[in-house]
């Protein structure tokens, strides 16, 4: 982020169209981010990071397409800031809806007997300890691209993936106590702005 020094808060946004955004924004601020909801184009301008919740997948579209959010958010990933989509947000992310992530994903998957569950994930990436899932009418991964790595699998599904600055979830990590998928995001984020500051003091060097 153009102006922002390695020590300030990351800039996270949470896009607000629909779904618990809310809950998004407390856990990343808890964390130690300057979270805040996503509404417009202008709201994305220099974001460390972008969370696209859960929801309904065709109305989460139609609002992104109706605010004018898609060209802001395309350029948001572009630049190499991190994207997390989870449930909805998932799907909104595959290569069907936006193409941010070469991957298909599967609406309702799980199907009406397990609309809603619960279930201990391992999660690459995150720690030894399962990660605590809830599912809600829930999509899971059809298919994957090769740059396309499977964190987390459920049933033999994938359920959480990671395609460059892209990392997608099935389930819905805003609620419960587990705080490790916005941690992860915040990673990505910290790595992301890092190697911006590295390209600007590169390019300057170079143009001394």
């Amino acid at each position: 982020m153009p102006g922002a020094s390695s020590e300030s808060p990351l800039r996270i946004g949470v896009l607000a169209s629909q779904g618990d955004f809310a809950a998004h924004v407390r856990i990343l601020r808890e964390l130690g981010a300057d979270a805040f909801e996503v509404r417009t184009p202008a709201d994305l301008a220099g974001l460390d990071g972008l969370v696209i919740p859960g929801g309904e997948s065709t109305t989460i579209t139609r609002a992104i397409d109706r605010d004018g959010l898609e060209p802001a958010i395309r350029a948001h990933a572009e630049r190499g800031a991190p994207i997390l989509g989870t449930c909805a947000g998932m799907i909104v992310c595959d290569s069907e809806h936006l193409g941010l992530i070469d991957a298909t994903a599967r609406r309702n998957a799980f199907g009406r007997q397990l609309q809603s569950f619960e279930a201990e994930l391992d999660f690459d990436g995150v720690g030894d300890e399962p990660v605590r899932a809830v599912f809600i009418r829930a999509p899971w991964i059809e298919r994957c691209g090769d740059g396309v790595d499977v964190l987390a699998r459920w049933d033999g599904h994938p359920v959480a993936i990671r395609g460059g600055n892209v990392l997608t979830c099935s389930f819905h990590p805003e609620l419960t106590d587990d705080s490790r998928v916005h941690a992860l995001l915040m990673a990505m984020a910290t790595g992301a702005r890092e190697r911006s500051g590295s390209e600007i003091e590169t390019t300057e060097a170079e143009g001394g």
